[in-house]
């Protein structure tokens, strides 16, 4: 199958030259169109998936080093470089978060993740879900409505999601929730769709920086599962827990942590 050559990304808005928010909504929707035209090139299974980490990761690279040269990179598909830990400003980015929902047409829970990390903070993110054709970003963050189910939801993985979730869900009277990627799962809070996420299976620093960042400018409680603050831009970026809720879950959540463990 020969398929068609994939669009040229464009140019981001003027705003994106100074203002970080801008640049990392752009990034995102731009990877996440490519994306797209990847899924309809006939790939499928382990070719999809590589196909699609591949562009993403490629093109990111090639936007930042155009539009913020001298800022540090930490991507999920690149080589660790350590001179990011003396750095003042690192991207961090997850090209294709949800591989294995990306490679399932015509699945939508997958999504991009582009954050700043910058002294010491997360200071501007987006997630782009372009199946859904919506960026959430910080520069304009979600507005998180109020919650509209009488039970508490709680996102969990539709594969592999941890036991101690389903204590805790029994602990709030809550039901779950199962989708795709991490930065769905972490949005899905902003959109009102449940009202928290709590993993600790394990999970690396792009897999939550920009849909922390995004949740943190909508209002929303972020940490780790024992309440402690989430840290980004480590030597070590294994970043293995989070949690991602409405403020008045966030006790009950932390406190339950505490008390039962994650086993």
């Amino acid at each position: 199958m020969t398929s068609a050559p994939r669009s040229a990304p464009g140019t981001p808005p003027p705003a994106a030259a100074t203002d970080d928010h801008v640049l990392a909504a752009w990034l995102a929707e731009t990877a996440g169109r490519l994306l797209l035209e990847v899924r309809e090139e006939g790939l499928e299974g382990r070719e999809l998936k590589d196909a699609g980490d591949r562009a993403a990761h490629e093109l990111l690279m090639q936007l930042l080093a155009e539009h913020r040269p001298d800022d540090a990179v930490l991507s999920e598909e690149g080589k660790d470089d350590k001179a990011r830990l003396s750095a003042t400003r690192v991207w961090i980015v997850d090209p294709l978060d949800g591989t294995r929902e990306f490679s399932e047409p015509p699945r939508d829970d997958w999504a991009v993740h582009v954050a700043l990390w910058q002294d010491g903070d997360l200071v501007a993110g987006a997630v782009a879900q372009p199946a859904l054709g919506q960026t959430f970003h910080t520069g304009q963050p979600p507005v998180v409505p109020p919650a509209s189910n009488p039970r508490p939801r709680i996102a969990v993985s539709r594969s592999r999601p941890p036991a101690f979730v389903n204590a805790l869900a029994e602990e709030l009277g809550a039901e779950l929730v199962p989708m795709g990627s991490a930065g769905v799962k972490m949005i899905s809070v902003t959109r009102d769709v449940t009202d928290a996420y709590v993993h600790a299976g394990g999970q690396y620093e792009w897999d939550s920086a920009a849909p922390v960042a995004v949740a943190r400018a909508a209002g929303l409680f972020t940490s780790r599962v024992d309440g402690t603050p989430l840290r980004y831009n480590q030597e070590d970026v294994y970043l293995p827990d989070v949690i991602v809720c409405r403020p008045e879950l966030a006790d009950r959540i932390v406190e339950f942590v505490k008390a039962h463990g994650v086993e």
